[in-house]
């Protein structure tokens, strides 16, 4: 039979960021892909490099609007290394609360989109419809409903409002019906177990060989969670569970979102009710030199940060990885021998985040002049003009 190319990207209106997929096909069956990635070229890790401590924490807060928590909260435990300190009790708890509420509000807004891409619209209008109190419990918390600039290194900006603790758990109780209702759809729909059991299959040999994280993982029976293997906030004070399936396909990636909800709603709800009284920040004035490191559980896994310190007030080298990184080798592994059509829920599978991902910075071939976002727009103008007057001879 022949083979047949098919592009996919860099834009594509079901993928909200751009990548370019080229789907090798033999009829319906893919029989190979090629990945790329590389659209995004922002600079993160070198801007780091211009700004002060304090100021990195609101840039990586912008490495993604989905997790604004989650880049700062290991960013702010790799400065602390640096500093062998830890946050106060008050200010660990405050974390691990605004933590959850992002996990929430992530795993909801993946959820919408998959069943979205599956063309089942009332799971998408449920779940977004939901992940909207978890916006106004941030909203509440911290002021902002993406972006909630709470963290600094040595602690937390913003302390808990006493007044304010019912409300949020008021809010937080009233989501676990409709997540009930959630997890109920999931479970009881044929057509959705059609379309996504036994689809896009990930072994736990493969996750374990790929070194993929977080739900890509642990839905392939690998229990490794950052929140227990190297617990950091408070997760080791409070009652929670590890989430973990066996069959590493789409829809044992689907359950253990949905069970990591109900176990994020436990950890808040734990948190506000243990809340310590106390100090919310150590007060830092300097970061001495040396090396730190700081990895959470981020939704999508492990988040990684490095930051070495030269005794300024500027970070000399910030390196990010981002759980994407790793797990999105997974969607080779996934994808071959299945269908056209699976090729798009077996990519969301994974909750690819490249903005996330891709910290690239472009520099000539000698690496002796560093390209600016005007240098790349001008470029790319005169190459578009170099290719219509070679089309017009």
């Amino acid at each position: 039979m022949a083979k047949t190319i098919i592009p996919i990207g860099p834009y594509h209106p079901l993928q909200e960021e751009p990548e370019f997929f080229i789907l090798t096909v033999e009829g319906e069956t893919v029989v190979d892909i090629d990945l790329r990635i590389g659209y995004n070229h922002r600079g993160i890790e070198k801007l780091c490099e211009q700004q002060t401590y304090d100021q990195v924490t609101f840039v990586v807060e912008r490495v993604c609007g989905i997790c604004s928590t989650s880049h700062p909260f290991a960013y702010t435990q790799a400065v602390e290394d640096i500093l062998s300190i830890e946050a106060p009790p008050r200010a660990q708890y405050i974390r691990t609360i605004i933590a959850e509420g992002e996990r929430l509000h992530s795993h909801l807004l993946w959820l919408g989109l998959a069943g979205h891409f599956l063309g089942y619209n009332t799971i998408f209008m449920w779940a977004w419809k939901l992940r909207e109190e978890i916006l106004d419990v941030m909203e509440i918390l911290s002021g902002n409903r993406n972006n909630y600039a709470m963290f600094k290194v040595g602690g937390v900006l913003r302390d808990i409002k006493k007044e304010d603790i019912p409300t949020v758990q008021k809010k937080v109780d009233s989501i676990v019906p409709t997540l009930k209702k959630l997890r109920s759809a999931v479970m009881d729909d044929p057509v959705l177990h059609a379309r996504t059991k036994g689809i896009g299959v990930l072994s736990r040999e493969a996750a374990i060989d790929y070194c993929a994280v977080g739900p890509t993982a642990r839905a392939s029976g690998v229990a490794r969670d950052i929140r227990k293997n190297s617990p950091y906030g408070v997760y080791d004070q409070v009652d929670w569970n590890m989430v973990v399936t066996e069959n590493g396909d789409v829809f044992d990636k689907v359950l253990v979102r949905l069970g990591e909800m109900f176990e994020s709603v436990k950890i808040i709800t734990a948190c506000l009710s243990q809340l310590p009284e106390g100090e919310i920040d150590c007060h830092i004035t300097e970061v001495p030199p040396g090396e730190g490191i700081g990895h959470i559980e981020a939704p999508r896994g492990e988040c990684f940060h490095y930051v070495r310190s030269d005794g300024t007030n500027r970070p000399e080298r910030h390196k990010i990885r981002a759980p994407t990184f790793m797990n999105l080798p997974t969607f080779k592994k996934t994808v071959i021998g299945g269908k056209i059509p699976d090729t798009v829920i077996t990519l969301a599978a994974i909750d690819p985040c490249y903005c996330c991902t891709e910290r690239m910075t472009v520099q000539d071939l000698k690496g002796q002049k560093l390209y600016t976002g005007e240098d790349l727009i001008r470029l790319s103008q005169e190459k578009t003009d170099q290719i219509i007057a070679e089309m017009r001879r």
